[in-house]
């Protein structure tokens, strides 16, 4: 599995941000976390690419429908391999 982390700017705190991401992650069968970082959105996310690769898109459109993306980064990290779910920290 491929792994990411994802920093996510803009107003993606108190919008549902974190909620929406994890749905979308189900639908895409993502594990890995979200959780509010200081000003941004932090997400870390491993899956299978095709999969991966449409979570990330979704995440960076503005997955919550009151959100506004301003900016992201994106990495490739690998992930603890014993991450069975995806969860808000």
């Amino acid at each position: 599995m491929n792994g990411k982390l994802i920093k996510v700017f803009g107003r993606v705190q108190g919008v549902g941000f974190r909620f929406f991401t994890t749905q979308l992650a189900r639908k895409y069968n993502i594990v890995g976390t979200v959780e509010n970082v200081n000003d941004y959105v932090e997400i870390y996310a491993s899956g299978e690419q095709n999969d991966l690769d449409d979570f990330v898109q979704g995440v960076i459109n503005g997955v919550a429908p009151a959100s506004v993306v301003e900016n992201y980064t994106i990495e490739d990290v690998e992930l603890d391999k014993s991450t069975k779910h995806f969860k808000t920290l």
